[in-house]
């Protein structure tokens, strides 16, 4: 087996890195990254990318064929990862979350590879009832990011090939990695207990969540490389989850509280509502995957989060405008011209 990871210098991607090269040590693997955040490091002892076969750079949206020969899997990680980011830079986030998935696999489905995997996310539902969504649900993404991410299944979608399409839709990301962010519901809550003793909700705290750790998300996408059509059929969109762990965010901030004894508990009871709330059904995907479900409970993600931070030291109050922010960070390499508008390396001078 020969994976690439598109990707793989992220939040996501460096647990994936971890997780793949412990269940298959023999495989071949390989990264290929733009590096907007490869100085992210927090507090890892070795690089993930040792782990590879080989690290390649570039963009995604020049990815030539050529970079697909021999690979029999391809991992979509490649993303303009959350809300803020995609509103800030929405035509971006359309070409690399959608455009450039679709140019991917359009000519891995030629070149021969056999599963291409593409990480969507259960943003997709947006406003919803209390009803736990389903696949066939109707969708109703209110954002950037989440539109980039309907718009690439339907595109996947329509491939005539033989080639095994996975697409993902995740849960909420959450717990400890090696580049670990702080723009996420759970990680803000274990960095808010830890640096302030406080924890502040923005929403009035009755939006709900589904979660997954980014350890169980390695684990879905190692699955997902290997599916046969057997499994799901030949193009399968499916929600990536487990059923006991959709939150409303109000019992995540109580749960973080409890873990750390002193937190207090603020919430912005007078909030506008938040249009992204909602239920998500992962019954097909937990029929599907097998040993492949998700094993990390909540408690595991908040334990794991607050060793690996106290770990790091970390004592930021802070923390939203530093580089565990990605929207940060690349504003950031904007400001110090280091890249475009359009996120594209600029000539260094």
């Amino acid at each position: 087996m020969r994976i690439l990871i598109l990707g793989n210098m992220g939040y996501v991607g460096s647990a994936v890195v971890r997780h793949l090269r412990a269940r298959h040590p023999t495989a071949m693997l390989d990264g290929f990254d733009n590096s907007y955040f490869a100085h992210c490091l927090t507090g890892a002892k070795t690089l993930p990318e040792q782990l590879l076969d080989e690290q390649f750079f570039g963009d995604v949206r020049s990815l030539t064929p050529a970079k697909l020969e021999g690979y029999t899997a391809i991992i979509y990680l490649a993303a303009v990862s959350n809300d803020p980011m995609g509103e800030q830079f929405a035509s971006v986030t359309a070409d690399i979350n959608r455009k450039s998935a679709m140019s991917v696999a359009t000519a891995a489905a030629r070149i021969g590879v056999r599963n291409f995997v593409f990480a969507s996310s259960c943003s997709v539902y947006g406003i919803a009832d209390s009803t736990p969504r389903r696949e066939s649900d109707p969708l109703g993404p209110v954002t950037a990011y989440a539109k980039s991410k309907v718009d690439a299944e339907h595109d996947l979608a329509t491939i005539d090939t033989d080639m095994t399409i996975t697409c993902l839709r995740f849960a909420t990301a959450c717990g400890m990695s090696d580049r670990l962010r702080l723009d996420l519901v759970l990680n803000d809550f274990v960095a808010c207990a830890l640096s302030r003793g406080e924890i502040t909700v923005l929403s009035d705290g009755t939006p709900w969540r589904p979660l997954i750790d980014v350890a169980d998300m390695a684990r879905a996408m190692d699955w997902a490389v290997q599916r046969s059509p057997s499994e799901g059929g030949r193009f399968l969109v499916v929600n990536a989850g487990s059923n006991d762990r959709n939150y409303q965010v109000r019992d995540l901030a109580q749960a973080v509280a409890a873990a750390l004894p002193g937190t207090t508990v603020s919430i912005n009871s007078e909030a506008p509502v938040d249009s992204r709330s909602y239920r998500v059904d992962f019954s097909l995907f937990e029929s599907l995957a097998g040993d492949y479900r998700p094993q990390v409970k909540l408690s595991q993600s908040i334990s794991r989060l607050i060793d690996g931070m106290r770990e790091m030291e970390f004592k930021d109050r802070e923390f939203r405008q530093s580089k565990l922010m990605r929207l940060h960070v690349l504003r950031g390499h904007i400001q110090d011209r280091r890249l475009s508008e359009s996120l594209e390396w600029l000539p260094s001078t």
